[in-house]
């Protein structure tokens, strides 16, 4: 299980599942000295791949440091200093993809942009959608379960998922007759007035339904009444669905992160599509 905890005043995420160090937040006071010690870090972990979210003013002091640019949000910190999403591979393995991965994934983004912006399909049944509670934390966790095979933090534990909603973590859900069937998170930094859009789950026996992108416009309901500016997701690469589904709803596509996030079993490629609202 991935740990969350501080280098100095910087936030990272790192663990063997991920295989991986995500510095998920630089403090400007541990700028540039944060970089080598992430380095030192993942080095004496032996992790294959270090993964940071840079501001533009640094990206020259990173890719000294032999960080590449994967990915690109603009206006990320509070709708003005855009984010790059840069990464240094540690083992050259880690940066392989098969010709055929490629090709998946350009074909998948074809046809997610073919559809950016179509008008979405309304609902075939009457769902209600809503804001969760920590009263729904033990249903959520369980709806998780059934989903995900695996995943790099304790979603499964209803404990968990309340500690985070008290913290930074905003969940919704998609209910038919007071059952939970679909659920979704935004990881809210409200300093930077940003949100990560994520954790799109629907029960197999109610798939087809476009349930992802219905909960997704909640969720920009919410983020806009919350004073948030710009919205992102780093979705599965090879997942048709979840591209197409902010592709649909007017997301644009920032970038492809490889062999990037340990989910539903392995370590897969993902994309980041970054909405302003």
């Amino acid at each position: 299980m991935d740990k969350i905890e501080k280098i100095d005043r910087s936030l990272v995420q790192h663990g063997k599942e991920n295989d991986r160090l995500y510095l998920i937040k630089m403090d400007h006071t541990d700028y540039p000295e944060i970089i080598t010690k992430v380095d030192a870090f993942s080095q004496e972990k032996s992790y294959g791949k270090i993964f940071a979210k840079v501001p533009t003013w640094a990206v020259q002091a990173f890719h000294q440091h032999r960080f590449i640019k994967e990915a690109f949000i603009p206006r990320f910190f509070r709708g003005h200093t855009g984010t790059y999403f840069m990464s240094k591979y540690l083992k050259k393995k880690r940066r392989q993809t098969s010709e055929d991965e490629r090709q998946q994934i350009a074909e998948i983004l074809r046809i997610a942009r073919a559809k950016m912006q179509t008008d979405p399909d309304l609902p075939t049944v009457n769902f209600v959608f809503r804001v969760l509670g920590e009263y729904d934390c033990e249903a959520l966790a369980e709806l998780y379960q059934q989903v995900f095979p695996s995943y790099p933090f304790p979603i499964f534990d209803p404990d968990y998922l309340i500690e985070t909603l008290r913290s930074h973590v905003i969940y919704f859900g998609a209910f038919l007759d007071d059952k939970l069937i679909a659920a979704s998170s935004a990881e809210t930094d409200p300093a930077s007035a940003n949100a990560e859009m994520t954790d799109f789950a629907t029960l197999p026996d109610f798939r087809g339904h476009k349930l992802a992108l219905h909960l997704l416009q909640r969720m920009e309901e919410e983020m806009q009444a919350r004073s948030f500016k710009t919205l992102y997701t780093i979705a599965r690469a090879l997942s048709p669905g979840m591209n197409i589904t902010f592709a649909k709803n007017g997301y644009n596509f920032g970038g492809t992160l490889i062999n990037n996030t340990h989910i539903a079993g392995k370590i897969e490629s993902m994309n980041v599509w970054y909405k302003r609202v």
